[in-house]
């Protein structure tokens, strides 16, 4: 399969995952072009609010690196659910804007892969180009 080291690293990570509330493990690896893959997994936080995902965690990791949207070849996204997970909105909005709408997103859980984008699992979304206001 085309993204076995992915899923791979993104199912290696997500049992580093710490989900004491939720019981819900979530993996992530963004594989760049010079070759490199940056791995991320959900944190959990009694407040809820402060909970990171696993694909924001691993983006946010990329560009902290200095990697930028032309960089990122892929992003993985596994889970421990009995079905695939896919992001939630707020991390549907953070991909809108830090990987362009046709970079390939894999979901996987232990049983299953899909491979999408993000125009798919979020069209009509409000980005960057909504805020020009002409200055």
């Amino acid at each position: 399969m085309k993204y076995e080291i992915e899923l791979e690293k993104a199912f290696a990570v997500m049992e580093n995952a710490y989900v004491p509330y939720s019981n819900y493990k979530v993996g992530a690896c963004v594989k760049l072009k010079d070759g490199n893959y940056i791995v991320g997994a959900n944190v959990e936080n009694a407040a809820y609010s402060p909970t990171m995902c696993g694909e924001r965690n691993a983006i946010f990791q990329a560009y902290s690196q200095g990697y930028r949207k032309d960089d990122v070849e892929s992003i993985t996204i596994v889970t421990s659910g009995k079905r695939i997970g896919t992001p939630c909105g707020v991390c549907r909005q953070v991909l809108v804007e830090l990987i362009h709408q046709d970079t390939p997103i894999v979901l996987s859980n232990k049983t299953e892969t899909r491979i999408t984008n993000i125009a798919n699992l979020l069209p009509d979304s409000f980005n960057e180009e909504d805020l020009d206001y002409g200055i």
